[in-house]
């Protein structure tokens, strides 16, 4: 399935780059902003799967970002840790209290950073740590472990990109997503294909799920990419 999106803020650069390779050793996709703003511009293009906020940031704190995204209804559900050089007690209460879900001080040990970042995952996000993915309504299941998809009864065997693809529809059913969504969240940001690859990948989905007649489960959307039926 598709691998977890996780935005560092923080303007550090050299905590940036050590966070970026450990994470994306451990299968993350990562993005990273160095000020309030810019995070907050992120947030609202690419949706990511957790942030792991500074506190003290240029311009806009740590703080009041959490305090942004908790209160607004399209954003609240993104978990937050805080990795912030405020160890007092006070300082983590105020971000636990505004909906912060972890407080991690620096220096800190990567080692327990992963694993409360794995910890956060099981706890918010039901998609991530299930096994199975299933839309009864079109007879479409993936066990995400041993990578198998069947359609009602059939067992359809995809290749590595349209399984990716297939598990970023099935994890918003009805949503519409343009091509270069497709392309940042199941190729990754630093692909050098093109837009129209999606086409071509979506057509040799459509036809391995649309075993013995079923009907076509992928809607394209004009002038503005694919969704996943949801009914």
């Amino acid at each position: 399935m598709v691998e977890p999106l996780i935005l560092i803020v923080e303007d550090e650069k050299p905590v940036v780059d050590m966070l970026q390779y450990n994470l994306e050793t451990e299968g993350y996709r990562i993005l990273s902003a160095s000020d309030g703003e810019q995070a907050l511009l992120i947030v609202k293009e690419e949706s990511p799967s957790l942030l792991i906020l500074d506190w003290m940031l240029p311009g806009i704190s740590g703080l009041e970002i959490c305090r942004r995204l908790k209160r607004a209804k399209d954003t609240r559900n993104i978990p937050i840790l805080m990795l912030t050089a405020r160890g007092e007690e006070t300082d983590m209460v105020r971000a636990l209290n505004i909906g912060a879900d972890d407080y991690v001080v620096k220096p800190f040990s990567l080692t327990l950073l992963i694993a409360r970042i794995r910890a956060i995952f099981r706890r918010t996000n039901k998609e991530l740590s299930d096994e199975k993915l299933e839309l009864e309504h079109l007879k479409l299941y993936v066990d995400t472990l041993a990578h198998r998809v069947w359609r009602g009864p059939t067992e359809v065997h995809l290749g590595p990109i349209e399984y990716r693809l297939l598990c970023y529809f099935m994890a918003n059913p009805g949503r519409v997503y343009s091509r270069e969504q497709i392309l940042d969240s199941v190729w990754g940001r630093n692909r050098y294909v093109e837009p129209r690859t999606v086409d071509v990948h979506v057509r040799r989905l459509r036809r391995t799920l649309n075993v013995d007649g079923s009907p076509d489960i992928i809607r394209t959307v004009r002038s503005a990419g694919y969704s996943l039926n949801s009914s």
